[in-house]
C-alpha cells in the first residue's frame, strides 16, 4: 500500500449471507455517496445472461486467473462450484491511492484473509431481520433448487457466527434504513479520518454509532439465536 502523504481512500469490507440484499444496499449507497465505489471481482466463470464484463465482474480465463494468483495479485481469492473468484490488489490500491473510498463485497472468509494481510479496513456485516426472513427471501428469488437453498442456509449459519469480527452491524429490514445507516458509517469514518467535528459529521457519527457491534448486542442476540437453532 502507498505510504505517501497524498489523500488516501478508506477501504470498507462488507459481508452478508446470500439473500440478505447486500448488493442492493451497497449499490444504492454508492449512487448517493460521492467518491464511494465498489470493487469488481475477477472470476474464471462464464458471464451469465445480462451480465456485463467490468460491471458485474471481470470475466477472465481460468489460465489468466491462475497466473494472477501465482503472481500474488489477489488480496483474497476463493473457489466456488469449480469457479475462481478474487479481488485484485492492484485495482484496490489504484482506487484508494486516488482518494476514493472502496467497498469490497466479499464473504467472511475473504474478509478474514484481508484482515490477516494487515490492510486497514472498516468491517461491516449485514444481517437479515431473522433466519425465517432470509429463508423467505431466498425462496422468493426463485433462482435455486431446494438443495441449493438449504446449502445457502447452511453457509449462512456459518457466516453469521463470524459477526463478532466486524466493526459495524446492519440489519436489512428495510432497504432505505439500511442504506441510510451505511451512508452514515461512511460519513462517520471520513469525519474521523479528517478530524472533522462539524454538526453534520457529528450527526453521522451519532447515527453510525448505533450500528457499532458493541451497541448492537441486545438487538442481534435473538437473530443469531435463530441461526443457531438446529434445522427442523
Amino acid at each position: 500500500m502507498s505510504s505517501s502523504g497524498a489523500p488516501h481512500g478508506l477501504l470498507f469490507v462488507l459481508s452478508a449471507p446470500s439473500g440478505v440484499g447486500k448488493t442492493t444496499v451497497v449499490e444504492a449507497a454508492i449512487r448517493r455517496t460521492p467518491r464511494l465505489t465498489r470493487s469488481r471481482s475477477y472470476t474464471s466463470r462464464q458471464a451469465s445472461d445480462g451480465e456485463i464484463d467490468g460491471v458485474d465482474y471481470h470475466f477472465i480465463t481460468r489460465e489468466r486467473f491462475e497466473a494472477m494468483r501465482a503472481g500474488d495479485q489477489f488480496l483474497e481469492w476463493a473457489e466456488y462450484s469449480g469457479n475462481l473468484y478474487g479481488t485484485s490488489q492492484v485495482d484496490t490500491e489504484r482506487v484508494l491511492a486516488g482518494g476514493d473510498d472502496l467497498v469490497l463485497v466479499i464473504d467472511v472468509q475473504g474478509g478474514a484473509k484481508i484482515r490477516r494481510r494487515g490492510w486497514p479496513a472498516v468491517y461491516v456485516f449485514v444481517l437479515p431481520p431473522s433466519f425465517e426472513v432470509l429463508e423467505r427471501r431466498l425462496r422468493e428469488r426463485k433462482r435455486d433448487t431446494e438443495a441449493q437453498i438449504q446449502r445457502r442456509l447452511d453457509v449462512a449459519r456459518q457466516e453469521v457466527a463470524a459477526v463478532s469480527a466486524y466493526d459495524y452491524i446492519l440489519i436489512n429490514d428495510t432497504v432505505e434504513e439500511c442504506v441510510g445507516t451505511l451512508q452514515a458509517i461512511v460519513q462517520a469514518e471520513r469525519a474521523r479520518r479528517a478530524g472533522d467535528t462539524g454538526d453534520a459529521h457529528a450527526a453521522a457519527i451519532a447515527r453510525a454509532g448505533r450500528a457499532i457491534r458493541g451497541a448492537m448486542e441486545d438487538v442481534i442476540a435473538p437473530i443469531l439465536a435463530g441461526f443457531a437453532r438446529p434445522r427442523s
